[in-house]
C-alpha cells in the first residue's frame, strides 16, 4: 500500500477522558501502512455539524462518535450525518455495552466498538475503516 497523506479523523464526545482513550488506542499512526493522523477533537453536537459541513475545504476520513455523549449521542448524531451529508465519511459508533451494537445499524454506522474502550480492538477496526476510505 501507497503511503498517504495526513489522514483526519474527527473525535466526539462530551467527556474528554473518553476523547483522550481514543486518541491514545490510536496513536499518532495506527499503522505503518497508513498515514499519520490528525485528530480534530470535538465535544458538542454544532461543532461536529460545523466540521463535517466544511468537509469541501478541510477532509475528514472517519468520524468516531461516542454513543454516551450528553446532551446529544452519537448514534443519533450518526443517523444525522448519513441523511444529510453527501458522501459522508465513514462512522464508528462506540456504544455503552455490546448489546447496543443494533443501535448502530439503526444509525447507519458502518462500525460499532463497546466501551470501555478496548484499545486492540478499537485499533483494529480503525485500521480497516482507514483502509477502505482510502
Amino acid at each position: 500500500m501507497v503511503e498517504r497523506e495526513t489522514l483526519r479523523v474527527l473525535v466526539y464526545s462530551d467527556d474528554r477522558d473518553v476523547r483522550a482513550a481514543v486518541m491514545a488506542a490510536l496513536g499518532p499512526r495506527p499503522h505503518p501502512d497508513l498515514g499519520p493522523v490528525e485528530y480534530l477533537e470535538v465535544a458538542t453536537e454544532p461543532r461536529v455539524i460545523q466540521a463535517l459541513d466544511d468537509l469541501r475545504h478541510t477532509p475528514i476520513d472517519l468520524v468516531i462518535l461516542d454513543g454516551e455523549a450528553t446532551p446529544v449521542g452519537g448514534l443519533g448524531i450518526a443517523r444525522q450525518i448519513k441523511d444529510e451529508i453527501f458522501h459522508a465519511p465513514p462512522v464508528l459508533v462506540l456504544t455503552g455495552r455490546p448489546q447496543d451494537a443494533w443501535l448502530a445499524t439503526w444509525s447507519r454506522a458502518e462500525a460499532v466498538v463497546p466501551h470501555p474502550i478496548d484499545p486492540l480492538r478499537l485499533a483494529e477496526v480503525v485500521i480497516g475503516m482507514l483502509r477502505s476510505a482510502a
